[in-house]
């Protein structure tokens, strides 16, 4: 079976921090991307971050909003991700869905999705 499982949302003060994580397993495909995308309320589903898990030396994609605040890493197996988030913002409310694709514009897999939650 093929999935992808979510972890590390929850409720948070402005400012403060949380990590998520994805673990894929049970692929098909060859998975070559990883990342994150969130969907706030009333709003469309954007990227928040994707890398390049075929390669160490892979860049990943911000979009702007979380540039200098969110860094997206991988485990040494290349089937997990996480999102490291700091310096939170009530804006950054959400629920944030994993991403594991054959390639950077392809969609593969999704996660359940874990709520994101910035008081303030």
């Amino acid at each position: 079976q093929v999935q992808l499982v979510e972890s590390g949302g929850g409720l948070v003060q402005a400012g403060g921090s949380l990590r998520l994580s994805c673990a894929a397993s049970g692929s098909i495909f060859s998975i070559n991307y990883m990342g994150w995308y969130r969907q706030a309320p009333g709003k469309q589903r954007e990227l928040v971050a994707m890398l390049n898990v075929g390669y160490i030396g892979g860049s990943p994609d911000y979009t702007d909003s979380v540039k200098g605040r969110f860094t997206i890493s991988r485990d040494n197996a290349k089937n997990t991700v996480y999102l490291q988030m700091n310096s939170l913002k009530p804006e950054d409310t959400a629920v944030y869905y994993c991403s594991a694709r054959p390639n950077r514009y392809t969609p593969g897999l999704w996660g359940q999705g874990t709520q994101v939650t910035v008081s303030s």
